[in-house]
């Protein structure tokens, strides 16, 4: 449901309409309804209910409370669901709860907020609705009714303590390496932020990561949160790069709370930490490689060694053998025969 636009409906002619803040005499230039009241004060206001097609419309014109969407965004409860806030404290005349606009005409539209007495301090948001509902049909051919709506919002804040608090519910990391060996890897980093406090707020998220005894510490700036209503909740999912893989790593994700255009309220950051591990694989196949390769040359030169020592031993052998083989075999000495000299008588 566009809110502070114009919305485009698709009958059989199709229309567009809008609503936005107004006075008496018509539009003021404000981008929504803006209040700061006390509890119990009564106050009226109108809301410019403008037909820019070229036929009438009937548009029905209530107010609901907001809420804030899974992704962040700024929402109004369903049109079957009753308002118990700020949604609640808006009422119209009668005759202005449904209406026919004539084409290219606009309505100003007054209403009254009472603020309860009892009503909590801080930030209370909402919106008035012009709703246009058209039957249809559906992909199996059933006649459906379509309600078709466009709103302006409503930034209520009763007077008060202001409390801006956010609150960190959870943060889940996983670790995933680069297949060089010699790069870093990334975190992947979910978590939760839950506005826990009175006023409107968005934060300044942070996250920083260190590995054992503080090693490759290091402090990455995230990208801002969306603007939550008290009691909003939003979950997101950051991408940090150049982490190194140091086996242990400790996260602690931090956010500073902002509020919304009001810059004289003191915050206190809200954090969670968290462990992640972060092996290195690619080292340690690196590594392996390595040993293995260590390993296979050391035994080729001890095999080498081996075989050398082997040759040389059989060298000797040989070398031995073959000085036996020229000795003689039967024992005796070979002396050469010498004359015997005879003496006359």
């Amino acid at each position: 449901m566009p809110i502070g636009a114009a919305a485009r409906a698709e009958p059989a002619t199709p229309v567009t309409w809008g609503v936005a803040p107004s006075g008496k005499s018509g539009p003021n230039g404000r981008s929504s309804f803006t209040y700061k009241l006390d509890p119990g004060a009564v106050l009226t206001d109108y809301a410019a209910i403008s037909n820019y097609s070229a036929q009438p419309i009937t548009v029905d014109v209530y107010a609901s409370d907001a809420l804030t969407t899974a992704t962040g965004a700024f929402d109004l409860l369903p049109a079957a669901q009753k308002p118990t806030d700020v949604g609640s404290w808006v009422a119209f005349e009668p005759a202005y709860r449904r209406m026919v606009i004539p084409s290219k005409s606009r309505m100003d539209v007054p209403f009254r907020i009472r603020v309860p007495e009892n009503a909590t301090p801080g930030d209370h948001a909402g919106g008035i609705v012009a709703s246009i509902a058209s039957p249809e049909s559906d992909d199996q051919g059933n006649r459906v009714r379509v309600d078709r709506r466009v709103g302006a919002r409503i930034y209520l804040r009763v007077t008060g303590e202001m409390l801006p608090a956010l609150s960190v519910e959870q943060t889940e990391a996983r670790y995933t390496g680069n297949l060089n060996p010699f790069g870093p890897g990334s975190l992947t980093v979910t978590y939760r932020v839950r506005n826990t406090g009175n006023v409107r707020l968005t934060g300044r998220p942070q996250v920083h990561v260190a590995g054992p005894l503080g090693l490759g510490s290091g402090t990455t700036q995230l990208a801002d949160l969306p603007e939550l209503l008290p009691g909003g909740v939003f979950t997101t999912t950051v991408r940090v790069d150049r982490i190194r893989p140091l086996v242990r790593l400790d996260l602690d994700l931090g956010v500073m709370p902002v509020p919304v255009g009001d810059q004289g309220i003191g915050t206190t950051m809200a954090s969670r930490s968290a462990t992640v591990w972060a092996l290195p694989w690619p080292q340690l196949v690196l590594l392996l490689l390595i040993v293995v390769a260590s390993w296979l040359m050391i035994r080729r030169r001890r095999a080498i060694a081996r075989a050398l020592a082997d040759a040389r031993a059989q060298g000797r052998a040989d070398a031995m053998a073959s000085a036996r083989t020229t000795e003689p075999t039967d024992g005796t000495a070979d002396h050469s025969p010498t004359e015997t000299a005879r003496g006359s008588s």
